[in-house]
């Protein structure tokens, strides 16, 4: 139960820094978002994905524009805004930073022998 609610808080933790990266090569559909998150692994519904994509547009991260198809009601493309490219950015660092952290924490534990010590007599 611990692993699985940490687990998902990580997942939670970089399912923004993933959108903003799908939609920083640019513009794109929600639908075609997910599909991208779905292929990397992070499994999101639309349920979660809206209400994300609600909050990023209310500060200033992103916007879109109405697309007319052909198949349907116009669509809703999203494109980063100047500020969502330079929290992307910040987020890169970040990143970057973070598995800088895990890898060399990975890298200590892996080479640290498990040596059992009993500091109570």
């Amino acid at each position: 139960m611990i692993a699985e609610n940490t687990q998902t808080q990580m997942r939670k933790g970089i399912l923004e820094y993933c959108v903003l990266l799908i939609i920083s090569r640019g513009e794109i559909y929600a639908s075609d978002i997910i599909a991208e998150l779905k292929s990397a692994r992070l499994l999101v519904v639309e349920g979660t994905l809206y209400p994300l994509l609600t909050r990023l547009k209310n500060n200033g991260l992103l916007s879109y524009n109405w697309v007319e198809s052909t198949s349907g009601p116009p669509r809703k493309y999203y494109v980063l805004t100047e500020d969502g490219k330079s929290i992307l950015s910040q987020l890169d660092t970040t990143w970057i930073e973070l598995s800088y952290a895990i890898n060399t924490s990975k890298k200590v534990t892996e080479n640290t022998p498990n040596i059992n010590i009993n500091l109570t007599k």
